[in-house]
């Protein structure tokens, strides 16, 4: 009998961001590898009956090799089961979504990928932060922090550009080189720029500066991951738009 596996995002953490497809096939499932950015109110959303289990990732910790995990949704939907493959943000923006569904289609496993509220999306909106404005950015671009080879090179002269807003994902560890390589290639140093800290969550902190001081701020305030880094003119806006608390 032939399974299949749901590739879900999950959203930034308020579990009201599920989907409606997300939710259904969320509590139908009968095997759900879940992340470690997959917020706790949406974890016990998952049945009793459903087998779950935890393959999350932290910074040069990863309680399962992203391979391994890519072998588990095979087997299991081979054995015959729905598996729900639960992942924080968007599965396909920064979630490493494209590489396990690359097996799947491999091994000849269904599949099908349910799109998620990504963190730049929803964390943004939950500070108050739009990240275009016609006054201050008509594009928005969309970054990682940390590449896969654990550097945080990125191509810094195209980066630097009038009206534009910068989000860039799991920034945090890299937050001076980030910093000083923007200044380097001509930012401004009075840039706004906001961290966003646990986005759309009740732990949610915002804090903003300019990119010459915000890895001080960062670290005067023990900003922990998840957190997100928003640049650009756009920040202007989070102290008088700002809502949820």
């Amino acid at each position: 009998m032939s399974g299949k596996v749901y590739l879900i995002g999950a959203g930034p953490g308020d579990p009201e961001l599920l989907t409606l497809k997300a939710h259904r096939l969320l509590i139908d499932a009968d095997v759900v590898l879940y992340d470690r950015l997959v917020g706790e109110e949406i974890i016990e959303l998952i049945p009793d009956t459903a087998e779950k289990m935890y393959v999350g990732k932290a910074k040069s910790l990863h309680s399962l090799p992203q391979n391994e995990i890519n072998s588990l949704l095979a087997r299991k939907a081979k054995e015959g089961k729905k598996v729900v493959r639960l992942k924080g943000g968007d599965p396909f923006i920064f979630g490493r979504g494209g590489e396990e569904i690359e097996e799947l289609v491999e091994e000849g496993v269904s599949f099908e990928v349910v799109p998620g509220v990504t963190a730049a999306a929803g964390c943004a909106a939950y500070a108050g932060i739009p990240l275009t404005h016609r006054d201050y950015a008509q594009s928005v671009r969309f970054l990682t922090g940390h590449l896969k080879d654990g550097t945080t090179e990125l191509p810094w002269e195209e980066l630097v550009h009038p009206a534009q807003t910068l989000v860039i994902y799991m920034g945090l560890t890299g937050v001076v080189e980030i910093s000083a390589s923007l200044q380097r290639f001509g930012m401004s140093k009075a840039m706004p720029v906001a961290i966003v800290e646990k986005g759309t969550t009740k732990q949610q902190r915002v804090f903003t500066s300019d990119i010459n001081h915000i890895a001080q701020v960062a670290a005067e305030n023990e900003v922990k991951s998840p957190a997100l880094l928003i640049i650009g003119e756009v920040v202007l806006l989070q102290n008088t738009l700002s809502w949820f608390n």
